[in-house]
């Protein structure tokens, strides 16, 4: 993988922030199957890892904060409704160039409507956390960037979340939890101490503390390039989509 990943800014996550599931395109074909068993839970997977860089996009867009949460709700309930997730088919695409498009023709397709419809009647299938949507948006910078550079830009820094709970979660289950907390600052490059003090402050050597640095490091690597992988239809994509992702994530 590119060394250019090093340079990632992760320092940029917000701790505590619920932890992403991995979406594989399997998961985008169960949720479009709605006779099956686990589709609703697929569909609910889809929409917790995917509403955020949505609902960015809506705001930018101009809309009120509770437009935008009508709108990102509406979104999906229209998307479960017509089961508009079977439309995808992965070798046509990334699933996030559909979920773009898609929005945007809800967008103009709601303009017109009431509040009501635009809220399918009433009912609300999947709850959207308010607070936390606002709480992030404001986050963002003013003026620098449109609602799609908004909209790539978090569904990058999902991705990039995503493969770091995934490298949280196997050193907990290595039973390295504290180890990994330590040394998080050092795969996100925005460490304050030097390894030596992280050593003394962990009871290891300095060389064991490098060595577990790089270790997390080239485990972070491995999981972004598996994040990317689950995105695209075909292998080859893959080195195109990484280099992607750090120019979204340098602008």
């Amino acid at each position: 993988m590119s060394d250019a990943l090093d340079s990632l800014p992760l320092r940029e996550f917000p701790t505590g922030s619920a932890q992403f599931t991995t979406t594989h395109w399997s998961v985008v074909l169960e949720a479009a199957r709605p006779e099956a068993p686990g589709a609703m839970d697929a569909f609910a997977r889809l929409y917790q890892e995917y509403w955020y860089p949505l609902y960015a996009y809506v705001r930018r867009q101009g809309y009120s904060p509770e437009d935008a949460q009508d709108l990102t709700q509406g979104f999906f309930a229209r998307l479960l409704e017509k089961n508009y997730v079977g439309q995808v088919e992965p070798q046509k695409g990334k699933f996030r160039s559909f979920l773009l498009a898609a929005l945007r023709h809800f967008l103009s397709d709601q303009r017109d409507r009431d509040r009501a419809v635009k809220r399918g009647g009433g009912a609300e299938v999947l709850s959207l956390d308010a607070q936390e949507a606002e709480e992030r948006y404001r986050l963002e910078p003013v003026d620098r960037m449109d609602a799609e550079k908004i909209y790539e830009r978090r569904w990058a820094m999902t991705l990039l979340e995503r493969a770091l709970m995934r490298l949280r979660d196997e050193s907990a289950a290595a039973g390295k939890t504290e180890l990994f907390e330590r040394l998080r600052s050092f795969v996100a490059g925005d460490s304050e101490v030097t390894c030596a003090e992280a050593a003394t402050e962990l009871g290891l050597s300095e060389s064991a503390v490098k060595s577990a640095v790089h270790r997390l490091r080239e485990r972070y690597r491995a999981f972004v390039r598996e994040e990317i992988a689950h995105t695209v239809a075909d292998p080859a994509e893959v080195e195109a989509e990484i280099r992607y992702l750090i120019t979204v994530m340098s602008q």
